[in-house]
């Protein structure tokens, strides 16, 4: 019987940073050969879904810091995947997707669908499902509680 190399992380934190490298390299290494980052991915999935949202609610959304936000969407700007516009308060921008980051979106999906589909095989549907939910849950109680834990 083979003994994992990996052992079994007592901290939170160390556990979900460790899996969430995993998770990002396994999605890179998918989205690759249409030179896209899983974070880029994630933000066109995120405003797929949200449609326009201000900066600050796809940072709330994503659970991301303003400066690498702000870094990522520069870069997804300059390639045309972004639509931006201010909002009532010239400090507000409104973005949404762009024609070019919806067709980018569209492309990227079967190389996403594909290690989603991997994953989901190897890890079971339940687990699968399990793990999505408290993921959810892990993120709701430390957004909406986190200084008071």
């Amino acid at each position: 019987m083979e003994r994992s190399l990996v052992p079994k992380l007592p901290c939170m934190c160390g556990s979900f940073r460790r899996t969430s490298r995993a998770l990002t390299q396994l999605y890179e290494n998918a989205l690759r050969p249409l030179g896209f980052r899983a974070t880029q991915f994630t933000i066109l999935q995120a405003l797929s879904l949200a449609g326009e949202v201000t900066q600050s609610q796809l940072g709330e959304i994503l659970a991301m810091d303003s400066t690498t936000l702000t870094r990522t969407l520069q870069i997804m700007s300059r390639e045309g995947w972004i639509a931006e516009r201010r909002g009532q308060d010239r400090r507000e921008r409104r973005l949404r997707l762009a024609k070019p980051g919806e067709t980018q979106f569209k492309r990227a999906l079967p190389f996403w669908e594909k290690v989603q589909s991997r994953l989901r095989h190897q890890l079971g549907e339940q687990t699968w499902k399990n793990l999505l939910e408290i993921t959810h849950q892990v993120t709701e109680v430390i957004t909406t509680q986190g200084d008071s834990l």
